[in-house]
């Protein structure tokens, strides 16, 4: 799904500049760099790089010498970094400043983040797949431009808000400018014969119509309980979904409660009913090409494995359906957010220049959210809605994906996802105990041990409820863990 580490390359490349000596220093590069594409759907509008974002103002050209460096993860929808590459191209062209970008594999993410903190040394920008509150102590505050996007745009949406600010410091220390859907996916054909047209629409439809696909086809059930990304996100939309917590609005650890066990209790029954015992070595990946290779009747991921599928396996591509989160025993319906796009901005950038055009950077990157959402074929959803008004309007991108689905509206589910979406730090927002209890993947260990069998349900919540308390305890001496202003969410 990612690609490995690969060397920095400057952007000012040969190839660009023949391509700005041609198109002119203001040219749009898009045409180029997406020429194989240019007959799919209705575009987004030409990019722009204001001077002025509510009270904050940058200058037209940067001094001389300045320069941006960007690190961020190989994106799950390959085509998606040659655009960004030649956006950030154009942006510097456009701006007078020397930009680099860097693609690593989202696994290199915080090592790479913790190692550039450490040495004082790296990247000006970086750009992290969830929230970075683990790392606030080496991050520069935010608040500037995240209440400058808030002036021209309103309010961001929670799935991003909530993954960078901390209430209790009143810092934003990331800036969100966009977020990833993550819906429940399935073979139609195969749900259909079970007596699910429309798909599993609760967790109860899933153990028993994933129970007859597998004793019929031999197909199983793709949810992992592995130490990685999808596992993560499966375990904690269960949880939610079955009237758990992780914490509370306080960051106060709920995990040890019956619905937690009880949500435990059903992975592992699901385990046996109907999955196989590679769910527990899986990576990032795994369940994306179980399903296009069609391996797996359900999983629960964006649409990155679809876009996949549409060019190396139409059949599956065709026989894909998409479902919002599943429904819990009392109908509630609380499925993750798959990844966020989260820029920090590391205390070890001290030029004033360089500071600016980071802020600015981020700024334009927002304003021109249409075009990134639109090549990253609608995998890019907005922090803020109203600079992609053709992703949601009627008979805009959602209702006919200029990407080629059959039929066209094949991914109209993604219209209501906010309404069922949760984020980790859920119901509150997430704290530096919500990071480090993501990042070492404590939730899908726990699954996995009681779906082995290696402790009963009961132990394995109690036992991890204790090692996400030590570590709300250590964030919270340190004063990173607490109520404060903004600190209530939505039920």
């Amino acid at each position: 799904m990612a690609r490995k580490w690969q060397k920095s390359t400057p952007i000012a490349a040969s190839i660009a500049v023949a391509v700005l000596c041609a198109l002119g220093a203001g040219a749009n590069v898009f045409a180029a760099a997406n020429s194989d594409q240019s007959n799919v759907g209705s575009k987004p509008p030409p990019v722009q790089f204001p001077a002025k974002f509510g009270a904050l103002s940058f200058p037209e050209k940067f001094p001389a010498g300045t320069s941006l460096s960007i690190t961020q993860w190989s994106h799950f929808v390959p085509s998606y970094d040659k655009w960004f590459d030649a956006y950030a191209r154009q942006w510097g062209v456009e701006n007078n400043v020397k930009v680099t970008v860097q693609h690593i594999s989202y696994a290199d993410l915080n090592s790479t983040l913790a190692a550039a903190i450490a040495a004082h040394n790296g990247p000006t920008l970086m750009q992290m797949n969830a929230t970075p509150a683990a790392f606030i102590q080496g991050l520069q505050p935010l608040n500037d431009i995240n209440e400058a996007a808030k002036t021209v745009y309103g309010t961001g949406v929670e799935p991003c808000t909530h993954q960078t600010y901390l209430p209790v410091k009143q810092e934003w220390y990331g800036y969100c400018e966009g977020w990833v859907v993550d819906p429940g996916d399935y073979r139609i054909s195969l749900w259909k014969a079970a007596g699910y047209p429309q798909g599993p629409t609760t967790y109860d439809d899933l153990l028993k119509g994933g129970q007859a696909i597998y004793q019929k086809t031999g197909i199983p059930v793709g949810v992992g309980m592995s130490p990685e990304i999808d596992s993560e996100f499966y375990a904690r939309s269960l949880i939610w979904s079955f009237g758990g917590q992780v914490q509370d609005a306080c960051g106060n650890v709920m995990l040890n409660s019956p619905q937690v066990i009880d949500a435990v209790k059903y992975q592992a029954k699901l385990f046996h009913a109907a999955e196989t015992p590679e769910v527990f070595s899986w990576n990032a990946a795994s369940n994306n090409q179980a399903f296009v290779s069609g391996r797996a009747s359900y999983i629960q991921n964006s649409i990155s494995f679809y876009r996949t599928a549409q060019d190396s396996n139409a059949k599956v591509a065709s026989d894909t359906g998409f479902r919002p989160g599943l429904k819990g025993p009392t109908g509630a319906v609380h499925q993750t957010a798959h990844v966020w796009f989260i820029y920090v901005l590391p205390n070890y950038v001290t030029d004033k220049n360089q500071i600016a055009a980071a802020k600015k950077f981020l700024l334009d990157l927002t304003a021109n959210y249409a075009s990134d959402t639109y090549y990253s074929k609608l995998y890019d959803f907005p922090a803020y809605p109203p600079t992609v008004p053709e992703l949601a309007q009627k008979g805009g991108w959602i209702d006919h994906d200029p990407w080629g689905s059959n039929p066209p509206d094949k991914l109209s589910v993604l219209r209501g996802a906010l309404d069922w979406t949760a984020w980790l730090g859920y119901p509150g927002y997430a704290d530096p105990a919500t990071s480090e209890v993501y990042n070492t993947f404590l939730l899908s260990t726990m699954m996995a041990q009681a779906a082995r069998g290696e402790k009963t349900p009961e132990q394995a919540v109690k036992d991890t409820a204790a090692q996400v308390q030590q570590i709300a305890e250590k964030w919270k001496r340190l004063g990173y863990v607490g109520c404060g202003q903004h600190a209530a969410s939505k039920d």
